[in-house]
């Protein structure tokens, strides 16, 4: 096939535009293209509201013929493939059924080595009743709800698949998705989602072809402890949350896929002796605007011919921080994503048509380790559960704290100019947070609104708290990805520190089931 770029379309081009424009490029009669594959779709805004849609197509034509000047390109949508390992005399156990879990679980049935999934949560159908529970009535379950689970806190977001990688890894995970029924376009569009809605599905899936292939999902079960005979890993101890009966699998390799909330967990295992490290994160608040306002500020129009627009921003301070969004979520909603009673933590999550009246962001300030006030490994847990605690007890309820940013930024009364996308309680909002974050979002709310109008409207709502950006800790592996104390425990993905977001964690899933493989294999 041959690839051709830069096809520039209208927003309602039909498929006939794409045939002629390709052809027109390749000089070519349109009759004589048998086929094309998209293999990039993005938006070209800069002459708005001139916005135009690019492509980048693999075209087939009659006889295979070639055009001098054009790259052959052929387009592979293959997943994971691996050969077998024989002879295997224990399974490896994978803790944690979020992306870094789902796709190490995948590799490792797919090299044949049987995995065994351990999941304090539930499957996504009874995870997401529970969830649904939470958000109308408070009623938290703390080993079941939009942190815990399977899928991960991914499955409550918007399944965003950005990532600063670019390797083929990446394009595995992205073929996965597809083959487990996510979208297709998720192949070739630019910032590509698959939807909170589309990720039920895809997740379950997945779960079931770990199955097919010989792998075991055990959901509620809680990880609970393991045994080491000189520094070696022997067994793991999980607990059956439904009848409390402690089971003990034999294993001699563990993959450690903890989300990045999964405190009792970093608790248990930096008292059985792994090597922990502070890292920074970042905390701020959730803002939620009209999708309208930013579509007529990226577009120069509000249109349905176009997706919901989004944003990427950031300002850099002259008192060292830095303010940026995060996870922003177009045509999107603002979720309590708390995991325990006591505490409030906010995220945003939009469905794959992202149709929805509000936009909504992160809006985050860096923290570093040397904000947490102490030099234990674990200080920045205890950093994020000061303010979330703070922050429920501004409603002592499961109503998020919120604020206009008119009434944030200068103390006066504002008419709130969007409808909350979530239960709020209207309050301080910045009693919940520390006082470096409250003056760097006030420095850096009205900058970013110079960057996109409208963006710190003083309507706008801020919602409190966003805490859980990242994982405050890394739990330190060498270059063999096993843990620097005690061989046959493998760190991974987000909660561990060595990803951050669902592509990055899924990737580095994908590297530690390899190395799992390759550790075996110098055993067999």
């Amino acid at each position: 096939m041959i690839k051709v770029d830069n096809i520039s379309l209208n927003p309602t081009y039909t498929e006939n535009d794409i045939l002629q424009k390709a052809a027109r490029l390749l000089k070519v009669d349109k009759s004589t293209i048998e086929e094309y594959v998209i293999l990039k779709k993005s938006i070209d805004a800069r002459h708005k509201p001139d916005v135009k849609i690019i492509l980048s197509l693999a075209v087939s034509l009659k006889g295979n013929k070639t055009i001098k000047g054009f790259e052959s390109v052929e387009p592979n949508y293959d997943g994971l493939q691996y050969d077998k390992v024989d002879n295997i005399s224990m399974s490896p156990v994978v803790v944690g059924f979020g992306p870094a879990g789902m796709f190490c679980a995948l590799a490792l049935a797919k090299m044949g080595l049987k995995p065994i999934v351990v999941e304090q949560g539930m499957s996504v159908e009874d995870r997401e009743k529970a969830v649904l529970k939470f958000w109308e009535t408070g009623e938290i379950n703390p080993k079941c709800n939009v942190q815990f689970g399977e899928g991960g806190a991914g499955t409550f977001s918007d399944g965003k698949l950005n990532t600063n990688l670019n390797n083929h890894y990446c394009k595995l995970v992205i073929n996965e998705f597809v083959l487990a029924g996510a979208p297709t376009e998720i192949r070739y569009i630019n910032k590509p989602h698959i939807g909170s809605d589309n990720l039920k599905s895809v997740v379950k899936n997945i779960r079931k072809q770990i199955i097919s292939l010989g792998g075991q999902v055990l959901f509620n079960t809680e990880f609970v402890d393991y045994k080491t005979i000189d520094g070696k890993l022997t067994k793991v101890i999980v607990k059956n949350l439904i009848d409390d009966t402690l089971i003990e699998i034999d294993t001699n390799q563990l993959a450690l896929c903890i989300g990045h909330s999964a405190r009792p967990t970093f608790d248990m295992l930096y008292g059985k002796g792994l090597e922990f490290k502070q890292k920074p994160f970042a905390m701020g608040v959730r803002i939620e605007q009209k999708q309208a306002d930013i579509n007529m500020s990226q577009y120069g129009m509000d249109t349905k011919v176009l997706p919901s627009a989004d944003y990427k921003l950031a300002v850099h301070l002259d008192n060292g921080r830095s303010v940026f969004t995060f996870c922003m979520c177009p045509g999107g909603v603002v979720v309590n994503s708390a995991d325990s009673c006591g505490e409030i933590v906010t995220n945003g999550m939009s469905y794959f048509k992202r149709d929805k009246e509000n936009a909504n962001s992160a809006v985050l300030v860096n923290v570093t380790p040397e904000d947490y006030g102490s030099s234990h490994p674990l200080a920045g847990i205890e950093f994020q559960r000061k303010y979330e605690r703070l922050a429920y007890g501004l409603t002592n309820s499961h109503y998020c704290p919120a604020q206009t940013v008119g009434e944030f930024l200068t103390g006066d009364k504002t008419e709130l100019r969007v409808n909350p996308s979530l239960k709020v309680k209207m309050t301080d909002i910045f009693k919940c947070l520390p006082d470096f974050v409250v003056d760097s979002l006030k420095l850096g709310l009205p900058l970013l609104d110079k960057k996109l109008k409208n963006f710190a409207h003083p309507g706008n709502l801020l919602v409190a708290i966003e805490s859980r950006s990242s994982s405050p800790v890394t739990i330190v592996r060498g270059d063999d990805m096993q843990s620097t104390t005690q061989c046959g425990i493998y760190p991974c993905g987000e909660g561990a520190g060595y990803a951050g977001g669902i592509i990055s964690s899924a990737v580095d899933g994908i590297k530690v089931a390899e190395a799992i493989r390759e550790n075996i294999n110098k055993k067999v």
